[in-house]
């Protein structure tokens, strides 16, 4: 589907001429109402026909951004801007499998910029000093490498946390794990996540003093997951998933199902989940619903709290753009306090915006609260080609019983190994 909005002379001096009707029109453009000698000097002085492609998750609401911003710039330029939907997702292997035919800005998760750097595709921000000023520092630190930002902060929720059934769960049951494994049980329900997808299974290893993360080339990864030494080892997080995933309280989710179904047919208690679901999750659950960070877990005999990892939703501006100034203008504006607190209203998205961030409509969405609460207990999602295909062959081992029959410590090794493998998977 694709939306396109023009702005050219014939609408700026039909607002002129219907002056009454036409709303938002600027002093200028009134003016060159009233004189067609200044009408045809305000035209002239225009600059050609700015066209330029948005790729965004919402069209409905990138829509009514650029709508303003033409507004905004009306008799500056000529614009045709056409708007198409995108799945965020596939924003890198989209735009590196064609850079010249991708869009002028487009929507993409911050785990993304770094291989979009590498591909030549965004053009640097450059007013980098008053973006950064404006938005939280976690987003300003998740669309900048080497001290240089690269693309505009645009949601600051792309993260998970728990949400729980206050029908079966008090606050102070869902500070535990252990707590809400129990009362899922006793009522023959369950507590539900994601489990063979690598980005829900670092829950178990962060906060445990073992180290992940990518190396310096951008492309591989270090990792050690299988120490025998420390406060913490890989056995102990093995034997402790391995606990979780034969508990009668517990439901593993595949990726491809999620959570939601047994949120929706009843079966699901509490889960850990993101905000994209939370419209779905108050359906189900009424003024039940509740959301709050992670709950600890137990490991090695010590209650240690659940991780995750945080991410951000940017906006990057395509340096192939042949009109990339204008590019970056409207890359601002639809990022800026104005259109973020519009996001938020419309669609309950974390803004970036500091401002925005701080405001007290905030306080009264559960889900925004407590992914902001959990950003204390995460980290921004930085890893290599081979860590998701290890973690998925791994988790699922453990949800099937362990059919090859390995002991823990051989588990654990054969994960590292192919997380840290030098070549892809």
């Amino acid at each position: 589907m694709k939306r396109r909005v023009l702005s050219g002379m014939l609408a700026a001096v039909l607002c002129g001429m219907l002056a009454t009707g036409c709303s938002g029109m600027t002093e200028s453009a009134a003016g060159a109402a009233d004189s067609p000698g200044e009408s045809v000097a305000n035209v002239s002085s225009k600059e050609g026909v700015i066209s330029l492609k948005v790729w965004a998750q919402d069209e409905e609401i990138a829509q009514e951004m650029v709508d303003s911003f033409v507004q905004e710039h009306a008799g500056e330029a000529e614009f045709d801007i056409l708007v198409e939907a995108s799945t965020e997702a596939d924003s890198k292997d989209t735009i590196l499998g064609d850079i010249h035919s991708a869009a002028d800005i487009f929507i993409f998760p911050d785990d993304q910029l770094t291989a979009l750097v590498a591909g030549g595709v965004l053009s640097k921000v450059p007013n980098a000093d008053e973006i950064s000023q404006a938005n939280l520092e976690g987003a300003v630190e998740a669309a900048t490498i080497l001290d240089t930002l690269y693309a505009y902060p645009n949601t600051a929720d792309n993260g998970y946390f728990l949400y729980y059934d206050k029908a079966y769960l008090s606050e102070q049951d869902v500070q535990t794990l252990d707590r809400i494994l129990e009362i899922a049980a006793e009522n023959g329900k369950k507590f539900s996540m994601v489990w063979d997808s690598g980005w829900y299974m670092y829950t178990f290893f962060g906060n445990t003093g073992l180290e992940f993360g990518i190396n310096e080339d951008g492309v591989t990864n270090y990792c050690n997951w299988n120490a025998t030494t420390g406060a913490v080892t890989g056995v102990d997080i093995v034997n402790a998933m391995t606990d979780l995933v034969n508990h009668p309280g517990f439901f593993a989710a595949s990726e491809g199902d999620d959570v939601m179904p047994g949120v929706e047919d009843g079966t699901t208690i509490a889960c850990i989940s993101g905000v994209w679901n939370e419209d779905g999750i108050k359906a189900a659950w009424g003024d039940d619903y509740g959301a709050i960070k992670l709950p600890t877990y137990t490991c090695a005999g010590k209650q240690i709290q659940m991780s995750s990892f945080v991410g951000y939703k940017l906006l990057g501006v395509n340096a192939n753009s042949e009109h990339v100034e204008w590019a970056h203008k409207l890359a601002a504006w639809m990022t800026n306090e104005q259109n973020q607190m519009l996001r938020f209203e419309k669609r309950n998205q974390g803004p970036a915006n500091a401002n925005t961030a701080a405001s007290d409509a905030l306080y009264d969405v559960p889900a925004i609260q407590a992914v902001v609460a959990q950003s204390e207990y995460g980290v921004l999602q930085r890893v290599g080609n081979n860590y998701w295909t290890p973690c998925t062959e791994f988790a699922q081992s453990l949800a099937a019983g362990n059919p090859s029959g390995a002991d823990p410590q051989e588990l654990i090794d054969t994960l590292v190994a192919g997380i840290t493998a030098s070549t892809v998977n």
